[in-house]
């Protein structure tokens, strides 16, 4: 790898903001504080931080990122944890008609809130937060690096898979993946170990293994979610099941009430603390985490800007 060519711009002091034109791109916006991040390039690309690396050269720095589009049918702009929970901010657009639209945002004292939460709770998961030397915490690694790592033991769904296995084999899951075709259903069995979907005239139309605490917290591997119309949206309705602990209470899924999420002991509890200590209850704290559409997500077909605010910590 080689440095990247520095396209660095200097952030805005305190209660002052910088404005930025934004190519018509997919990508990311990153942010630091004290230093500047690394980036690299490869004949393979661009080599973004991965700070599940201990070698990673921006292990030791603050930072984070917003996720966006930007094309000729409007802007997609979220803030995201599914990799970690870091430095806080939200994100905003503003519409044609001066209205602004923002998400993202955490309460007051949740910062702190969602860190306490992650080391209150038995199991490993305040392992995933990462400080430096000084003692400054740095973030929170999400469950998936938390597995990579070690910080989190890999049985830690063993428990609710099991159960979910074992539920479905004498009873039916049904999944409704599209919120607009409730016409369009699959039902899911499990037997031999495989969980099997048919469609409304029997026919099987894909399966599963019974997955691993890997496949769930990063929506791949035995649950990977092709961009297809059936196999894709089943996987993603599981995936979101399994994050939330919907599966065995209800066998009709997606279950979009979030008052019905995290219930469970054996759960995503990453997730969990997230999500109650946004404002607005939204976060995308895993991969499909717009399920439902809880996920912290701004769009306007026609916007007039965007704005990313860096919060206070406290």
């Amino acid at each position: 790898p080689t440095p990247a060519p520095d396209a660095s711009i200097p952030g805005p002091a305190a209660g002052q903001s910088t404005t930025i034109r934004m190519p018509k791109f997919s990508g990311r916006v990153y942010f630091s504080y004290g230093q500047k991040l690394v980036f690299k390039l490869t004949t393979g690309g661009l080599v973004q931080p991965a700070v599940q690396n201990p070698s990673d050269p921006n292990r030791n720095i603050l930072f984070n990122w917003s996720e966006y589009t930007l094309n000729d049918s409007g802007l997609w702009l979220n803030s995201t944890q599914v990799d970690m929970f870091s430095a806080p901010y939200s994100v905003g657009v503003q519409r044609p008609d001066g209205s602004t639209a923002t998400t993202g945002k955490l309460k007051a004292g949740g910062y702190n809130a969602v860190l306490n939460g992650l080391r209150s709770q038995s199991g490993g998961w305040g392992n995933l937060i990462q400080t430096r030397a000084d003692g400054t915490v740095l973030r929170a690694l999400s469950p998936l690096y938390g597995l990579e790592t070690g910080a989190l033991p890999a049985s830690v769904l063993d428990d609710y898979i099991n159960r979910v296995w074992q539920k479905y084999t004498s009873a039916t899951l049904t999944v409704t993946p599209f919120a607009d075709q409730p016409g369009t259903k699959y039902f899911g069995r499990v037997s031999g170990g495989v969980m099997r979907f048919t469609n409304s005239a029997g026919a099987v139309v894909t399966q599963f293994e019974k997955p691993d605490a890997s496949s769930i917290f990063g929506c791949h591997r035995k649950l990977d979610a092709p961009n297809d119309q059936v196999r894709g949206p089943i996987s993603r309705t599981l995936c979101a099941g399994f994050h939330r602990s919907t599966l065995l209470v209800n066998p009709n899924q997606p279950d979009a009430n979030a008052d019905n999420f995290y219930r469970d002991g054996v759960t995503d509890h990453y997730a969990r603390v997230i999500h109650s200590q946004m404002s607005d209850g939204k976060a995308y704290a895993f991969a499909f985490d717009d399920v439902g559409h809880h996920e912290s997500l701004v769009h306007d077909g026609d916007p007039r800007q965007a704005v990313i605010t860096l919060e206070p910590f406290n």
